[in-house]
């Protein structure tokens, strides 16, 4: 699918020869790292090392070519429970990561405020009220490119102000949610630099995107908000980094928000434990899938001779053992303090918070 340009947003598709040669091969080892890491996940999910995780198959170009679009100094990523693709592409530690899949933690062990990628959380559309939040902050700071005030104030021009962009990121799923619309309509009114990146991968959990979604496209929607919007092929990695990057670009520039749409396609469960042979057919999936996202990009460098064989065969035997050390680092996770449900709730404990910890305590601690 071609990349298509909804209201004024100018985005094009990207080719290969936008990045150089190593830029292609990073790129490749992101995404085979990503597959091989969840596929991983699901087995240890059916081993029993974790009691759940939601497979991300089929969605490697768009998580990762989002991901690498992303500046890191001065964006901020607000994932759903979904997004271990673009955790991995932002270096997110990922026994960290695993951590909640594992059940002792919430939103994962890992720092969001040096990573850039905030807790992930299983609340349906809740991380997007996150980001535009987070982005209207960002021009009541008045943000330069080196973090300090700007001159002019929270309304100083993109030039000056180099804004940091909140991508949140939400499925077609998700676009239905009311806390949705409500996000959207306030960053198109306070000009919010936060860019809507959905992945519409054709279901929302049983439900089929065509019965859930008016008109089958959430980058229509935003033309109601008055916002530019692009509907990218999902499954073209270079595809995704282009539209991310030049919408990114236009949230920075103190325009206004984005929303940029990635078709793709759920070759998995919604979780594991979903059974997808309840709602559609091995044959469903096999139509539905299209093209493999790793063995499209796989052509593409070899086609532009920046690599081979031989590569590839590091490359996915790599992916393997960086794999193999995130479930040695998953299985000696132990339990956390428990204390430590209490001691993250409020910046400033309230009373009755600290007497439930007290009485924690006294129950549990006998203390």
């Amino acid at each position: 699918m071609a990349t298509r340009a909804l209201d004024t947003l100018p985005l094009r598709e990207t080719d290969a020869g936008d990045l150089t040669p190593d830029q292609l091969r990073d790129l490749y080892r992101i995404l085979a790292n990503v597959r091989r890491l969840d596929t991983s996940a699901v087995a240890w999910q059916r081993q029993g090392l974790i009691p759940g995780y939601a497979p991300m198959l089929g969605q490697e170009a768009a998580q990762v070519g989002a991901g690498f679009g992303v500046d890191k100094t001065r964006d901020f990523v607000f994932p759903t429970y979904r997004e271990m693709g673009v955790a991995y592409t932002l270096g997110v530690n990922m026994v960290g990561y695993m951590s909640t899949h594992k059940a002792i933690w919430h939103g994962g062990l890992y720092d969001p405020v040096a990573t850039h990628f905030a807790p992930f959380q299983a609340v349906v559309g809740g991380s997007v009220l996150h980001a535009v939040g987070w982005a209207h902050g960002q021009t009541l700071n008045g943000q330069t490119l080196n973090g300090t005030a700007a001159a002019t104030g929270g309304t100083a021009s993109a030039s000056k102000t180099g804004l940091g962009v909140g991508l949140a990121f939400l499925g077609d799923g998700a676009s239905s949610q009311g806390d949705v619309h409500e996000a959207m309509n306030f960053a198109a009114i306070l000009k919010a630099p936060v860019v809507f990146f959905v992945q519409n991968n054709g279901w929302a959990i049983s439900v089929p995107t065509e019965q859930q979604v008016a008109g089958g496209s959430v980058a229509a929607r935003a033309a109601g908000y008055s916002m530019p919007a692009v509907q990218v092929d999902g499954n073209d990695v270079l595809a995704v980094l282009d539209a991310t990057q030049r919408a990114v670009a236009h949230a920075r520039a103190g325009l206004g928000p984005v929303v940029v749409e990635a078709m793709t396609y759920r070759r998995g469960p919604h979780s594991t434990s979903d059974d997808p042979g309840r709602y559609r057919t091995l044959e469903d999936e096999k139509i539905g899938g299209g093209e493999d996202p790793l063995s499209r990009f796989r052509t593409i460098l070899l086609a532009e001779k920046v690599a081979d064989a031989a590569f590839f065969a590091e490359a996915d035997a790599q992916a393997q053992t960086r794999a193999d050390e995130i479930r040695d680092g998953v299985v000696a996770l132990t339990s956390r303090p428990g204390s430590e449900m209490f001691d993250f709730v409020f910046q400033e404990s309230t009373p009755t918070l600290g007497a439930q910890a007290r009485q924690w305590r006294e129950e549990s601690e006998h203390v």
